[in-house]
């Protein structure tokens, strides 16, 4: 695959994904990012602003297997990974697979299950593998979870631990769209049931498993000079050292941060890429990386403004 035949790849599925999601765009194309990137994708937001709907249609344009976990307060870990049941026929063990092993896994409000049930994913997030009863079982290349949340704030969500948040990829904020991508929701959906999925609509499957491969490999080829290596590993490194920080971003966080930004330069249509795909991925890379000290938060400082002013902070190579 050359870059002109990602970019129409790439144009298709947005294409797609935009019959049935309007006003989301940039997140739209993050996701994008992160799925060539090989990395895993958190949607934050308040309820009703279709991050399960953007979700699913995600997963209806790529021919893989998919599966939902919708988690709640009382879900177990041999819920989403599965167990060994007793078959009293056979006289053995047999594992009973649970909905991790799939390809894409929508991990429905995340937050809602307690902190064990969500460690249930973070070998399968890192490692694309997990255990049960000390056997190691593969979940293969393509497996990705899109896993969405509502904000902490609200009643009945439990925090993501750090280790969890380091897995992501992308920790995207879905608000509410601007008032003429309201309008235009509401115009299109007014002949519809009340209630009705909007994701069953028609939507062609772009990316397959064989175009994702090569669409990887082609990302794999972006060309990232020592200069933007070099500034990727100075503003993880100063997330470490601002007074404002913590617990600063890991080195694991500077290599996927690297990933992405290839992903990126390949979407805009080069093979190369520049400071401005570091700018344009850092934030959403990196917010949910970052502990902010009890200094900033008193002060009402978020993650953004701390990244931003490291932005504006460190110099980018010219």
């Amino acid at each position: 695959m050359n870059l002109d035949m990602f970019r129409d790849v790439v144009n298709t599925a947005r294409s797609e994904i935009g019959k049935i999601v309007h006003g989301q765009d940039e997140i739209v194309t993050s996701l994008l990012v992160a799925i060539f990137a090989r990395g895993h994708c958190l949607l934050e937001g308040p309820p009703g602003t279709a991050k399960t709907l953007l979700a699913k249609t995600i997963a209806q344009t790529m021919d893989l297997d998919f599966g939902r976990i919708q988690f709640t307060p009382d879900l177990m870990p041999g819920d989403v990974l599965g167990a060994n049941i007793f078959n009293f026929q056979t006289g053995a063990f047999t594992l009973t697979r649970g909905p991790v092993f799939t390809d894409i896994l929508l991990a429905d409000e995340i937050n809602r299950a307690p902190p064990k049930t969500q460690s249930s994913l973070l070998q399968a997030m890192n490692e694309r593998q997990v255990t049960i009863d000390g056997v190691t079982y593969p979940l293969g290349e393509d497996f990705f979870v899109l896993a969405t949340q509502n904000p902490i704030e609200q009643q009945g969500t439990y925090p993501l631990p750090e280790a969890q948040l380091d897995r992501f990829l992308f920790k995207l904020i879905v608000d509410f769209p601007d008032r003429d991508a309201e309008f235009e929701i509401l115009s299109r959906n007014r002949s519809r049931p009340v209630g009705a999925d909007r994701a069953d609509d028609d939507i062609a499957k772009i990316l397959t498993g064989e175009t994702l491969q090569a669409g990887r490999a082609m990302v794999d080829g972006i060309r990232l000079d020592d200069t933007i290596l070099a500034y990727i590993v100075d503003l993880i490194r100063a997330t470490r050292t601002d007074a404002e920080v913590r617990h600063g971003a890991s080195t694991r966080a500077a290599d996927a941060l690297a990933a992405a930004v290839r992903a990126r330069a390949a979407i805009e249509g080069r093979d190369y890429a520049i400071p401005d795909d570091v700018q344009a991925l850092l934030i959403p890379a990196m917010r949910h990386r970052i502990v902010l000290g009890p200094t900033a938060e008193i002060e009402g400082r978020t993650p953004e403004d701390v990244l931003s002013n490291i932005l504006n902070r460190i110099d980018a190579p010219r």
